[in-house]
Formats: structure tokens, sequence, C-alpha cells
């Protein structure tokens, strides 16, 4: 009768989640979380901090993209609640990256080790970036003189990166050149303006000219039926402009100038002017030709904002 009590106890205690060793009953250690956060910024532009958040206290070990974060292999969480884990890591590339973590609790006996959610951010890229001393900008806007049932309800020249098949699509481009400077690029110092258009065989040769009081870069893309454009979905383009040769550059300077305060130079104790360093360009000529840069500008968007066409709405 007695075995039979005691075989009653064992069951009534692994059934509450209790185990016996040597006598003496103990609980199974309780089961742990570990959420991450965090880790959203910009490549190239420093740290970026990934949060681990545990429901104890102990340890975070970082990962991105599936390898250990080093100097973050065991990160310890705050020893009060939330206990957060914070790793600081440099992002090797832009572009997806998959955040995951490791929960080690202090208390091995009352906790239990946990793995975390998977966290999926997109490192940023600059959207505008230079790839030589060329710097590009573009928009596009709707060619004026639409017709049709919705011509109405759109503006000539109205920056837009959404279109209707049918419509005509302006390029305007605007670039500077940083080997000049930061002058303008126009014809004078332009040897080539062009636009390749993902589906298109040609080039869009761009051209330069004055649109109302200013001047920059336009071409030309019409959609409808074939031959036209018609490909429905994102436009994938690429802009490129290749400067001309030139047997000049500028060269970012500093030069001290009088200090004015109130229109007149400030003298100082000493009864001396006083003088300030200011930057400026300065021409150099040079005896071997420099070659004219490449700049190249293609929209990294995201999806929804980038150039895409449309069919035309239809009424039931």
């Amino acid at each position: 009768m007695k075995r039979l009590i005691s075989s009653i106890v064992v069951v009534g205690m692994a059934t509450l989640g209790l185990a016996v060793t040597g006598g003496s009953a103990y609980a199974a250690p309780a089961a742990s979380t570990l959420i991450m956060s965090g880790g959203n910024g910009v490549y190239d532009l420093g740290p970026i901090v990934i949060n681990g958040t545990a429901s104890a206290p102990g340890a975070v070990a970082f990962t991105v993209n599936g390898k250990a974060v080093v100097g973050c292999e065991a990160v310890a969480t705050t020893t009060v609640t939330p206990f957060v884990a914070k790793c600081s890591w440099l992002p090797a590339a832009a572009g997806l990256t998959v955040i995951t973590g490791v929960f080690t609790p202090t208390d091995a006996a009352a906790f239990a080790p946990a793995n975390s959610n998977t966290l999926n951010v997109k490192i940023g890229v600059p959207v505008q970036g230079v790839v030589s001393p060329v710097h590009i900008y573009v928009d596009t806007v709707l060619a004026s003189g639409s017709t049709g049932a919705l011509a109405p309800r759109f503006n000539g020249c109205a920056i837009q990166n959404e279109y209707l098949i049918g419509q005509t699509i302006v390029f305007r481009v605007y670039a500077n050149n940083a080997d000049q400077g930061g002058a303008v690029m126009d014809t004078s110092n332009t040897s080539k303006a062009f636009i390749e258009v993902a589906g298109v065989s040609t080039p869009i040769q761009l051209a330069y000219g004055n649109h109302s009081g200013v001047a920059f870069w336009t071409g030309i893309l019409k959609t409808g039926a074939a031959p036209l454009y018609s490909t429905l979905g994102v436009i994938n383009y690429k802009v490129t402009l290749v400067a001309k040769d030139s047997t000049t550059m500028k060269v970012l300077s500093t030069k001290l100038v009088p200090k004015l305060e109130n229109g007149k130079r400030l003298v100082g104790s000493d009864g001396r002017t006083v003088y300030e360093r200011v930057s400026y360009y300065r021409t150099v000529n040079l005896s071997v030709p420099l070659k004219g840069a490449t700049g190249t500008w293609a929209s990294n968007f995201t999806q929804t904002s980038q150039l895409s066409l449309f069919a035309v709405p239809t009424t039931k």
C-alpha cells in the first residue's frame, strides 16, 4: 500500500511539471522569449543599433545574415525589466538583411534558452548616388496637350511617376560637374547625354534647352500601341551624361579674407585686421587634358514610387 501511494505522489508531481531526484523535487526551467527590434539604418553612415529584449536577465548573441556580429557574441542584458541587450554593428552592404539572436539566461535552472524571431530590415542606400564627379538629378513630368476622357484630370508638366498608356513621359535631367567646380552640365561641356530604357532598342537622346526661362536636359518617351512603348509596370531606365575632355579643372582651395562687421573690416585688440579662411575654386591649367567624367543615374526607389505605366481604367 505504501509503494502505491509513493507512485501516485511521483506521478502527481510529474503532472505538475516537477521532477524528483534523490528524494527532492525541482521545477523545470520556464520558457524564455527574445524579441529583436531596431536594425534600421543607412549603409556607410555609421553604426546601427540592434535591440534584443529578453524575458529574463542573461546574454544575447546577435547574428546578421547567419553570421555572428563581431563584438556582439554575448551581450549582457540589463538587470531590470525590460531585459534589453544592445548591439552596434556596421552593415557590410545595403539591401535586405536578416537579423536573429540567441538568448542564454543567467539563471539556467530557472529559465530556458531561447531563439529570437527573424527580423527582416532593409539597410538604406542613398537614392542619389554620385558615381563620378558628375552629379545627376532626374524627374519625370507629363507632356502637355493630353487628350481623351481623362485629360481634364491631368496637368501638363506636373511632376509624377505614374502614367497611363497613351500618355507621353518627359524626362527632365539636371547635372553638375565637380571637376569644373560644380558647373552646370550643358552643351558647352557635355559630349553625350542619353537615357536607356529597358525594352527600347535605341537610347533616347537628351536635348538641352530653354523651358520658360530655365534650362535643362529633356528626353521623350511616348507610350501607346506598338511600336510605341507599351510594357505595363515599372519602367526601368538609366541616365548617362559624359563630360567633354578639358584642359582646365577647378580645384577647391582656401584663402584668407578680411572679416567684416557691419560692412567694415574687423580690427583686433592688437590693432590689426582680423582675417578668416574661406573656401573657393581656382582654375588650374593642365598640360595633359582631363578626360571627361561619365555620370550615370538609375532609380533605386521602392517599387511603389518608381516610374510606372498603367492601363487606362475601364468602366463597366
